[in-house]
C-alpha cells in the first residue's frame, strides 16, 4: 500500500471499530437532562430514559459535578413524600424506564459549583448485567433551567436537605 493509503484506511478502521461498540452499547439513552440549581441550593437531579438491550440494573452513577450521586426514587406514602437512595433498578429488556421528577432520578447532592442553564455535566452511569459484569456509560447531560424540559414534564423537584417531613405532600427524606 503506498503511504497516503495507510492513513485513510487507520481512519476508516477505527470509524468501524466505534459504530460496532456503539450498536454493540447494552442501554439505549434517551432525553438526558439535569435540572439547573437556584443560588444556595446544594443538590440536583438529573433525567432520561433508559432502554435496555439485555437485561440490566442501574446499580449508580458518577459525576465530578458533586461529592455525592445516587440512583433515587420518590415514592408518596399516604401525603408525605419520601425520596431514598436505592441500590439497583431494574431494566428489563426493550422496556423503557423514565427516570423523571416525582419517580426515579440521578440525585446529585454536595454540588461542587452551580449547574448553570446551558451548560453540560459529564455523567458516568454504572450497570450490572446478568452474568454480573460492571458496566459503564458516560453520558454528556445537559443543564436546564427550571420549567425547561426536554421530556415535557414541567414538574418541579422537591430540594433536598429541606426539614425531614412536611405533611399535605410534602417530602421526607
Amino acid at each position: 500500500l503506498t503511504m497516503t493509503l495507510r492513513p485513510f484506511l487507520a481512519a476508516a478502521t477505527l470509524l468501524a471499530t466505534s459504530l460496532t461498540a456503539w450498536a454493540e452499547a447494552p442501554v439505549q439513552i434517551e432525553a438526558p437532562w439535569a435540572r439547573a440549581n437556584v443560588a444556595g441550593q446544594q443538590a440536583s437531579g438529573a433525567f432520561m430514559r433508559l432502554t435496555a438491550h439485555e437485561p440490566l440494573q442501574l446499580v449508580g452513577v458518577r459525576t465530578d459535578a458533586s461529592a455525592v450521586s445516587e440512583v433515587h426514587e420518590m415514592t408518596m406514602e399516604g401525603d408525605v413524600m419520601k425520596m431514598r437512595a436505592i441500590p439497583s433498578l431494574d431494566l428489563p429488556v426493550g422496556q423503557t424506564v423514565e427516570l423523571k421528577p416525582g419517580g426515579y432520578h440521578l440525585m446529585f447532592m454536595q454540588l461542587k459549583a452551580p449547574l448553570v442553564a446551558g451548560s453540560q455535566i459529564p455523567v458516568t452511569l454504572q450497570f450490572k448485567n446478568a452474568q454480573g459484569q460492571t458496566l459503564e456509560h458516560p453520558v454528556q447531560v445537559p443543564v436546564q433551567a427550571l420549567g425547561q424540559t426536554t421530556s415535557g414534564h414541567g414538574h418541579a423537584m422537591p430540594q433536598h436537605g429541606a426539614p425531614a417531613q412536611h405533611k399535605a405532600g410534602g417530602m421526607q427524606h
